[in-house]
């Protein structure tokens, strides 16, 4: 084998091509370019490039007890996506263990010892599946070098079966328990000693649930933390227990930088259980991850302490008329509609004159999009126990971002981070607001004030709903200009939104590079003449990121709109997207403006024409496109590419006559590249649709003089069960010849716009504004 078909470079550098030369290969050697000293290439993109970069040394990784039980670190947060069984699944299956003698450890806080720990933007399959993979085939080489030591015999006679080493001329074997205290002694393989298991070897890797080989003992590995979470006995951040603790809650700001006027706790102080009220400074803005600031209840229970919180007495400064005190949605609202009417910063441009070409053409279509502000509304609200002693801080919390969590509480209490350790616990959902550790800062500051003291803070729903770091809320414009035949030949987008750079620096008012590149410049629509421009959006509120992010709205528009299109053209939607499309190609993301790809390498991640036809084609074939529907029904088919994986879906529902809506059945086709977990990727999706749902049907969150409108599940609505469809099929599409991609987000930005797109199939009755509510019964 060439050296050019037997490397395996870091950060995904070079995959593409790799995976496809060693399709048929027996094993993948890894090479000396693994070790890349100074690699640009290595820091440039993908893990190598995330702060703390990757670490695949098997002993932090990996340990082995005598009696033979394997151990090994995850390093990612879990917040119901399954990582902690996903990668813990590739260390495992690569080492040769038996998964009914696996352990997982979850990491606390320390980037340096366990590499970039921010579970977010879909990253962590795609970003430590090689790590965790060389971790694995290190630690069972070392298990093999050891039993030839023992035996006295070359190392090429050992061989590796299940949870045993054995001599394969003698036939003599020895546990893995037997040869780990030797192997520990051993010297760490370098990367270029390290030889992968072939695919044929694998047991759990790219496997389907079920028995693998018909073999009973090979079962497909349960979730590690199933059995744990269904019988109660999984600790999420609200269930650590620690002797002597005492409960907050805060008061916030009800508008984003409100101080307070006055104070008077005098009745707080009475009730039965509080020990002490607090005042919390709020940062100034842009705020990022600090507190809002407010004033803090501290109690024997937690329900004294929200008893003493309505006790309270404030009156808030909310600030000047026309800022973030007057903030009021439906205003806003027609303030960027008028702002879409105007030209904005051009963002990209292709082509010829958009302008002339809208005026020369036979037909236009125009349309103006609108998605709320939306709260991630973990199930989990946020919350934290914090411990402070000794000049040291100790923290057990359900956080995204552990890094971030450590250095904001040494910085707050004036400790090095080094005398700050997080526990990362198990989250009770996450979709982006447990990235913010603000809540964690905020337990800090109060135990603070206790010391020795485990204090925990307990967000309720309301502080949730009210204070989150809120989806932004958008519009956009579209106009497009076709033939006399129907094609397109101009295309013009304004988008326009407030930025998540809004909580770190000063209000840009305008989106940036990385959320232009969330599905807004690189549209992948083949016309003559294209323009897209980004209109000003100040932020009012603090703007972060939710599932998918930008996604959302820049797919909600451009899916509906294409839509429209199809139907003034009198065409089918789908052959007319096909043809919007255009031939099989690869985008360069740079071709379109778009430097930021996700973090990942353009080479081996532009945008493949081919697999996005294959996804559309597949979700259509399997949902019978096409196929005759009564009065009231009809499909609908939306398709993204985000997080650099490739996703359609189509929706088959019904609308009654007085309006009432029943989703019969939802195919998604998806396509990631290379599947580490596929049961894990079909659950993804099917929590994804389901999510989706909520927000075309039910999900906003208002606001009027500054405060959120919504204060729990009672108007801040998401699906239950009537609402989600009566079947959905999921249909993975391998790729095993391209670079691995994005799974917890990408199922996300299509649904929305393909309901939309089934309910004018169903009624001819158009929605551009989210949620749809009771647009339906009008």
């Amino acid at each position: 084998m060439s050296e050019s078909n037997s490397t395996l470079m870091l950060a995904n550098v070079s995959r593409r091509g790799l995976l496809k030369g060693l399709a048929a290969a027996s094993a993948l050697v890894v090479a000396a370019r693994w070790d890349l000293a100074g690699a640009s290439e290595k820091a440039q993109f993908g893990a190598g490039a995330m702060p703390g970069g990757w670490v695949d040394n098997p002993n932090v990784f990996i340990h082995i007890a005598p009696d033979g039980i394997v151990t090994i670190v995850n390093n990612r947060s879990e917040m119901g996506q399954g990582i902690r069984t996903s990668l813990i699944m590739v260390g495992a299956d690569e080492l040769g263990a038996d998964w009914e003698q696996v352990r997982v450890q979850q990491a606390d806080a320390n980037q340096e010892k366990y590499g970039n720990q921010n579970t977010d933007g879909s990253r962590s399959i795609r970003h430590w599946y090689d790590p965790m993979r060389r971790a694995g085939a290190a630690a069972r080489q070392m298990l093999e070098q050891a039993a030839a030591n023992e035996w006295g015999v070359p190392v090429h006679e050992v061989k590796t079966a299940v949870h045993k080493v054995v001599h394969t001329p003698s036939g003599r074997e020895l546990g893995f328990g037997e040869l780990a205290k030797a192997a520990r002694e051993l010297e760490v393989p370098g990367r270029n000693a390290l030889v992968l298991k072939a695919d044929s070897e694998l047991r759990y890797i790219g496997k389907e649930a079920g028995l693998i080989n018909g073999d009973l003992k090979s079962a497909y590995p349960k979730a590690i933390d199933g059995e744990d979470i269904v019988t109660g006995k999984a600790i999420y951040g609200a269930d650590v227990a620690l002797e002597n603790t005492l409960c907050a809650v805060i008061a916030r700001p009800p508008v984003y930088g409100a101080k307070i006027k006055s104070l008077d706790d005098s009745a707080a102080l009475k009730v039965a259980g509080v020990k002490k009220v607090l005042r919390i400074d709020g940062a100034s803005q842009p705020a990022a991850f600090s507190p809002l600031g407010g004033v803090a209840v501290v109690a024997t229970n937690t329900w004294a302490a929200m008893e003493g919180r309505k006790a309270l007495k404030i009156e808030w400064d909310n600030g000047p008329a026309g800022d973030n005190a007057s903030y009021t949605s439906e205003a806003y609202l027609k303030s960027l509609e008028k702002a879409a009417q105007s030209p904005g910063k051009v963002v990209r441009q292709n082509g010829g004159d958009v302008d002339a070409a809208l005026k020369a053409a036979d037909k236009t279509v125009s349309a103006t999009y609108y998605m709320p502000h939306m709260a991630q509304a973990p199930m989990e609200p946020p919350v934290a126990t914090v411990r402070v002693a000794d000049g040291k801080a100790e923290v057990w919390a359900p956080v995204q971002n552990p890094r971030a969590t450590r250095e904001g509480v040494a910085g707050r209490l004036g400790l090095d981070k080094e005398q700050v350790t997080v526990h990362v616990t198990l989250l009770g959902g996450g979709f982006g607001r447990k990235s913010k550790p603000d809540f964690v800062t905020e337990a800090a500051i109060i135990a603070n004030a206790f010391k020795g003291q485990p204090v925990r803070l307990q967000w309720s729903r309301e502080d949730d709903i009210h204070h989150a770091y809120f989806h932004a809320v958008s519009v956009d414009h579209l106009d497009a200009g076709l033939d006399a035949d129907g094609k397109a030949t101009s295309w013009r987008h304004r988008t326009l939104s407030p930025s998540i750079a809004s909580l770190f620096a000063p209000d840009p008012k305008h989106i940036q590079e990385f959320e232009q590149g969330m599905g807004f410049n690189t549209m992948p629509f083949d016309v003559p003449a294209i323009r897209l421009e980004n209109p000003p959006a100040p932020a009012h509120v603090r703007i972060g990121w939710f599932r998918s992010v930008y996604n959302l709205p820049h797919a909600w528009a451009i899916q509906s709109f294409a839509h429209e299109m199809a139907v003034a053209a009198g065409r089918d939607h789908r052959d007319y997207v096909l043809e919007l499309l255009g031939p099989d190609r690869e985008i360069q993301n740079l071709s379109v403006g778009d430097g930021w790809n996700y973090g990942e390498n353009p080479d081996l991640y532009p945008i493949d024409i081919g697999r996005m036809r294959r996804v559309i084609e597949r979700a259509t074939s399997e949902a019978g496109w096409g196929k005759q529907t009564a009065k009231g029904r009809g499909l609908g088919l939306a398709f993204h590419h985000s997080f650099v994986s490739y996703t359609a879906i189509v929706f088959d529902v019904e609308v009654d006559d007085k309006g009432n809506l029943t989703i019969h059945r939802a195919d998604i086709a998806f396509d990631c590249g290379p599947q580490a977990n596929p049961e894990r990727i079909r659950s993804q999706l099917e929590g994804a649709c389901v999510m989706g749902i909520g927000i075309a049907l039910q999900s906003e969150v208002t606001f009027k003089d500054g405060i959120a409108q919504q204060d729990n599940f009672n108007n801040y609505l998401i699906p239950r069960m009537p609402d989600a469809p009566k079947t959905v099929r999921v249909h993975l599409i391998d790729n095993p010849g391209d670079a691995m991609g994005g799974v917890g987000e990408p199922g996300l930005p299509p649904v929305a716009p393909a309901l939309c797109n089934a309910i004018y199939a169903a009624t001819g009755k158009r929605i551009r504004r989210l949620p749809v509510g009771d647009q339906l019964k009008a």
